[in-house]
């Protein structure tokens, strides 16, 4: 996204919908600058989950009374919501999982060790968080598979000619995420989508920076797995979605086993439930996943278009703003970002950054972010990491401008 829109929007009615907002830290007002870690809740998102406890708490899909029927009904609401939300083809392709990172390791587990074979190889890229490293990394030693990893430009950007270069028949899952969250770059994944499929490769998007910035069309993008995390996209924590293709989801074996994910259980043998229920064993977490659909509705009620130019906007005027205090370095500056800006001062630790800014109520992350090997290759230990929500305010921005300031000239001699 590289043009200033103009975002239509009220950002003082928006900041009244978040509750925890409106908070001192240490004697000054709460700048939330962490959205990318977690964004915070609006007033709807908590009142769905209260209504569910106070009113109408049971478990789902196998009670015949009112209060199970209720329960279910609202938890299968979310389910038609998500479907809408990325355009899936069926409803069924929707699995509810822990999030982001459940997803992959579902996939990892279920569709590597059904179809993986030795010298099979999968490649990611060197943006991933470990979410979409470990796993791929366990399911390739056991299975003598051959992990390979897509270079990185120096601003941060996939190396689509590195990328062609490791694409081969032996390709069996191309896995990356839709945006960056240490560096906000935004992947080129439609096609990086199509090449994959001129291998006949799989590939599996990580869709946690993305869910509340930017348009997903799963159908469009026609990608074969998609995760989404509920608390990325102002929904609760611990929830959140795995979209596959249906004809892949019914070829893969259950990831776990137990109640739900079942037809028929006898010691002899057990017959596995259809889609969506096969890979959702057990007592899922029913109040978050209610309260999900919440979050889908303030999305969409505000639009999409409008969260992106507001944030956008926010990010361009903090990267002017950073690169003019001539001690910093930003870390990460593709062309296309959701709005997520890295950065390092020389001669003082992220982390003291982090505390001090803290000190003056600013909320920022330090540290590797989950990207270890990221970090590794630009040759730092960590950045501080400044991330942008709807409710953000230029103003904010400023708060935390001064901040570094005064900590640049307090360490700084």
């Amino acid at each position: 996204m590289n043009a200033v829109l103009t975002p239509k929007i009220d950002i003082e009615k928006i900041r009244g919908e978040f509750p925890i907002l409106h908070q001192q830290i240490n004697g000054k007002p709460l700048v939330y600058f962490d959205n990318a870690a977690t964004n915070q809740k609006p007033k709807r998102v908590i009142k769905a989950l209260t209504d569910y406890y106070q009113g109408y708490n049971a478990n789902i899909h196998r009670g015949i009374h009112t209060l199970a029927e209720k329960a279910t009904s609202a938890y299968e609401d979310t389910r038609v919501a998500m479907w809408k939300f990325i355009n899936a083809q069926h409803v069924e392709e929707i699995i509810f999982t822990s999030g982001v990172t459940e997803s992959i390791n579902l996939v990892a587990s279920s569709y590597g060790r059904a179809f993986l074979k030795e010298g099979d190889e999968i490649i990611i890229s060197g943006l991933e968080h470990h979410s979409n490293i470990v796993p791929w990394q366990m399911i390739a030693e056991e299975k003598k598979a051959i992990l390979k990893v897509i270079s990185i430009t120096p601003a941060g950007e996939i190396d689509l000619d590195h990328y062609k270069k490791l694409l081969s028949d032996r390709t069996k899952i191309v896995a990356v995420n839709h945006a960056s969250n240490s560096l906000g770059t935004i992947n080129p994944v439609k096609e990086i989508i199509s090449m994959a499929h001129a291998v006949e490769a799989f590939v599996l998007i990580d869709g946690a920076q993305a869910s509340a910035h930017l348009p997903i069309d799963v159908q469009d993008l026609d990608c074969d797995f998609y995760c989404i995390s509920s608390h990325k996209m102002y929904g609760p924590t611990g929830t959140g979605i795995l979209y596959g293709k249906k004809k892949l989801l019914e070829k893969m074996p259950p990831y776990m086993g137990g109640g739900e994910m079942i037809k028929d259980v006898t010691f002899a043998k057990t017959t596995y439930n259809d889609l969506p229920y096969k890979f959702e064993a057990g007592t899922p977490n029913i109040a978050d996943v209610v309260a999900l659909k919440e979050a889908v509705l303030f999305i969409n009620e505000l639009g999409k278009e409008n969260i992106a130019a507001h944030e956008h906007n926010l990010l361009q005027y903090a990267t002017a703003k950073l690169s003019a205090l001539p001690q910093v370095k930003l870390i990460g500056t593709a062309s296309n970002k959701v709005s997520v800006q890295s950065f390092i001062i020389d001669r003082i630790h992220p982390f003291d950054i982090g505390q001090m800014l803290d000190a003056r109520g600013i909320a920022v992350r330090t540290g590797h972010h989950c990207t270890q090997p990221l970090m590794d290759s630009f040759g730092i230990e960590g950045t501080v990491r400044a991330s942008f929500a709807v409710y953000n305010t230029r103003e904010e921005i400023d708060q935390m401008i001064e901040g570094l300031k005064r900590i640049i000239g307090f360490l700084i001699k």
